[in-house]
């Protein structure tokens, strides 16, 4: 069989995925209790496409991965990932709508988008998070609220120093 570079990257996705401890399914066989996380391949999304990798952590709806072959620039990527956490069917579990959580990758590089962030941007990073990272995002986000779930959201709101 013939491995086209999107068949080469999404190997090296779904390792990256599986190091940071994801289980990687495809979508004819979900198990959203297989593991803590669970990256499903190839995730539909009526009327919004084909998400590559829909995240879920505790068996509901975190975020979303779109990858790219090796060499595709990924700047302007994340306007199609963000279609992706808008289209989730109100029928699945999500603890925050749209999703919070989105990557491109081409599984040599890779950008995340923390949509809980007061100003969300695109940032490069060197791994995909871990499902306990996220957990314990979706907690703050419950004990302290949408604006103040992450750092910088508390660093926006402290006194004035004088």
């Amino acid at each position: 069989m013939l491995l086209t570079p999107e068949l080469v990257a999404r190997e090296t996705i779904d390792a990256a995925l599986t190091a940071a401890g994801w289980a990687v399914q495809d979508v004819s066989r979900i198990n959203l209790h297989a593991s803590r996380g669970v990256a499903v391949r190839e995730f539909p999304l009526p009327g919004y496409g084909e998400a590559d990798y829909l995240l879920f952590v505790d068996g509901q709806a975190v975020g979303a991965v779109e990858a790219k072959k090796e060499g595709d620039t990924l700047s302007g990527v994340e306007i199609q990932t963000a279609k992706y956490a808008e289209g989730l069917p109100t029928t699945m579990p999500a603890p925050v709508r749209p999703l919070p959580f989105l990557y491109e990758s081409t599984g040599i590089e890779t950008w995340f988008t923390n949509r809980l962030d007061p100003e969300p941007r695109s940032r490069r990073v060197f791994s995909f998070h871990r499902p306990e990272t996220f957990a314990a995002w979706i907690a703050e986000l419950s004990r302290l609220g949408p604006e103040n779930a992450t750092l910088r959201g508390r660093l926006r709101h402290m006194p004035a120093l004088v």
